[in-house]
């Protein structure tokens, strides 16, 4: 798995752009997340991708050469911080909730949603920290599960940010102005 991170102008049509990228270069995306950054005009993308060095090579290239991409980078080798969000959907009656709960707090989870016959339970954190909680919830019986994917940012003052925006050319109109 390779991790690579995309900022973006964020705008319609990108997210199909970068994914058909991906297609044409034959790269599996294992999970692609969007949001926005500090600034509203940029989006973030971290995509992992089901690939080697090589191929995540080519695809930092490419994603460079798209118009809409400020700045491409992957940061597999780099110090990271990753992070996953879950919600899990477990059956649970009376007599496994006791036992559930004490399962869900050696996680760090929590449980957001209680139905007579189920729980809703929250988890975040690394891709083998909700692994591992569900493994030991399938035999209560995982009766729905939704993912977000990784998000990853490097530590420290390892800093990854695009390219500042082109700033009005103020100079060439005071400029202008100043002529008579």
């Amino acid at each position: 798995m390779q991790t690579l991170v995309a900022y973006v102008e964020n705008k319609p049509g990108v997210l199909n752009r970068v994914s058909s990228l991906a297609r044409r270069l034959a790269i599996n995306i294992d999970s692609l997340t969007v949001g926005p950054t500090e600034n509203e005009e940029i989006a973030r993308m971290t995509i992992v991708a089901h690939t080697d060095e090589r191929g995540a090579h080519r695809l930092e290239a490419s994603l460079e050469k798209l118009v809409d991409v400020l700045l491409a980078e992957n940061i597999s080798t780099r110090a990271l911080l990753e992070r996953d969000l879950a919600l899990i959907k477990v059956s649970a009656d009376q007599q496994n909730r006791p036992h559930l709960m004490e399962l869900i707090k050696v996680f760090r989870a929590r449980v957001v949603d209680v139905a007579p016959e189920s729980l809703i339970i929250e988890v975040s954190g690394t891709v083998d920290k909700i692994d591992g909680l569900l493994e030991v919830l399938r035999p209560f019986g995982v009766l729905e599960m939704a993912r977000t994917g990784r998000i990853s940012m490097t530590r420290g003052g390892d800093l990854l940010q695009p390219p500042a925006a082109e700033p009005v050319n103020s100079e060439l109109e005071s400029a202008s102005s100043n002529v008579t």
